[in-house]
């Protein structure tokens, strides 16, 4: 499943909900296959399938007025903080949630570091003569956090389906979250732990559902519904957050001074 589609320029509109009047950007795309709706620190915005008439883009937007005007109100939060595209230094998103990271030499002659999640933050121990750095070794503790949580969900779908992959990797790929391969190998994107878990067991159950439905037919995705019930909600989380879950570490650490030991 990529990021990208095939888009057609947007054009501005506005609908109210509730008490509030809420410009949006609609955008037509011909890949598209279902409506979505995508809200940050730019505004509202809703992808519209080819074939779809502004009377659906109204009907979906009011069905979805409590999560359009609470993200909203996110936004305007984050907003009030910081600027459009700027995040705040050594933050990244565990679990959904905002997290601090922070990066600590030991006062051991250690040739590796050690990361762990304390007290709600995520600690780099750097060693003195750890070659390694801080970014690369927080990406592998997130890759083997990643490959937990996917093993846990992936061991419950699969015992529904019957269906077993022959491997599974997690990979840092950019432009998929999840992958089955004809082999039925599965592979998925170690920023899922990044999400929120709801998104990782739908990604995890999307994937796995193909190993029983090789195809994105009506039988697929009424599998994926029936496993997850959350999928749309999923959908709509990864279009909203798609620049925080696409992180890059190092650039997210370069600006983190580096703490001395502490007793």
């Amino acid at each position: 499943m990529g990021w990208a589609d095939e888009m057609k320029p947007a054009t501005q509109d506005s609908i109210w909900l509730g008490d509030s009047r809420i410009d949006y950007r609609l955008v037509r795309s011909k890949a598209a296959r279902r409506m979505r709706i995508r809200v940050g620190l730019n505004g509202v915005e809703v992808v519209q399938p080819d074939g779809r008439n502004g009377e659906d883009v109204a009907s979906f937007l009011v069905a979805n007025q409590a999560w359009v005007l609470d993200q909203i109100e996110r936004a305007k939060r984050l907003r009030g903080v910081r600027r459009p595209g700027e995040k705040m230094a050594g933050e990244i998103l565990f679990r959904g949630k905002p997290t601090r990271v922070r990066i600590t030499e030991t006062d051991t002659h250690a040739r590796a570091n050690l990361v762990q999640l304390l007290d709600g933050e995520i600690v780099v121990f750097r060693g003195m003569r750890a070659e390694t750095s801080a970014a690369r070794s927080l990406e592998n503790w997130l890759r083997k956090q990643a490959r937990a949580a996917i093993e846990v969900h992936l061991t419950i779908v699969t015992a529904r389906l019957r269906q077993h992959p022959n491997r599974v990797y997690v990979m840092g790929q950019r432009t998929k979250w999840g992958n089955c391969s004809a082999r039925r190998n599965l592979t998925f994107n170690w920023r899922l732990i990044l999400a929120p878990d709801f998104v990782l067991r739908y990604l995890v159950t999307h994937e796995a559902v193909h190993l029983a439905v090789p195809d994105h037919s009506k039988k697929f995705w009424l599998t994926v519904q029936s496993i997850c019930p959350e999928t749309e909600r999923a959908k709509q989380w990864l279009c909203s957050h798609q620049t925080e879950v696409t992180i890059e570490l190092s650039r997210a650490l370069s600006e983190l001074k580096v703490e001395g030991p502490k007793n």
